[in-house]
Parts: C-alpha cells; structure tokens; sequence
C-alpha cells in the first residue's frame, strides 16, 4: 500500500515538473549578405627586425566580414548574425527553416542540412508588410457585416 502511495507521489512530482516542447516557429532564409563585423590586427615585426632594429613596427589590418541572414517569419522579418564567428556553417538561401528565441539569442535548425540546433544572435526584427496584412489592417471592421 505505502509503494503505491510513493508511485502516485512520483508520478505527480515528474508531471509538476515536465517542461513544455519546445515551440518552433517556421520561417524562409531570404538571403545572405556579408558585412564588415571588426578588424583583424598583425604585428610586421619578427625577432631578426627587433633585434637589429629595422622593423617598422607598422601593423597589417584586414576587415572581418561575417555572414547576415534574412529570415522571415509569419509575422516578422530577422536579420541574424552566427554566434560562433570562428566556424559558421553556410545555411542555404530560399530553404525553409526552423527556430526559436530562448532569451537573448535565436536557435535554428534545418531539416535539410543536420537537424542541428545554431546559435544566432538577433541583429533587427521588424514587422513583416505584405500586401494582405496591410489590407486586414486598414480595413476596419463594421458591426453590420
């Protein structure tokens, strides 16, 4: 009798604490542009031109370029960079994707590449404006309909 009694207690603890799913929302990579992110410095000097005093001392700098992604959502369009600037992976342009925002950051995932989830960082979202949205919008609606 006590056994069942901490079963049923077990049960309802492990159902208190479940977590929902995860929610997904769909969305379309529209395009991928590349944007300067940063600068990359190098020192010119080397241990011969140190010692005997001919290095210039003058420092190379390059321009970082990170990949931006359009996605659009039902309602919103995201601009998204990848949170691992070292080895972003290429997502492919016009395939659908799947995602969702846990705090401060976007994670995706595509069913066609690996099913895994990546971080993106959120660089702007704003209101999707299509034509049939903006039609339901301006349109107000009357009692007598």
């Amino acid at each position: 009798m006590q056994s069942k009694l901490w079963i049923c207690v077990v049960l309802l603890i492990s159902t208190a604490y479940a977590k929902e799913p995860k929610a997904y929302q769909t969305g379309k990579l529209l395009q991928m542009d590349s944007v300067a992110c940063g600068t990359d410095e190098k020192d010119a000097t080397s241990v011969a031109g140190e010692m005997l005093g001919t290095d210039s001392g003058h420092k190379k700098t390059q321009e970082l370029l990170c990949q931006e992604y359009v996605l659009q959502a039902e309602n919103v369009v995201y601009r998204i960079r990848p949170r691992d600037e070292k080895h972003p992976a290429l997502l492919p342009v016009g395939a659908y994707a799947q995602f969702r925002l846990e705090k401060d950051k976007l994670l995706l995932r595509m069913e066609s590449m690996d099913n895994k989830e990546r971080q993106y960082i959120v660089i702007s979202m704003t209101p999707r404006s299509d034509s049939s949205a903006a039609d339901a919008t301006v349109r107000p609606l009357n009692h007598l309909q």
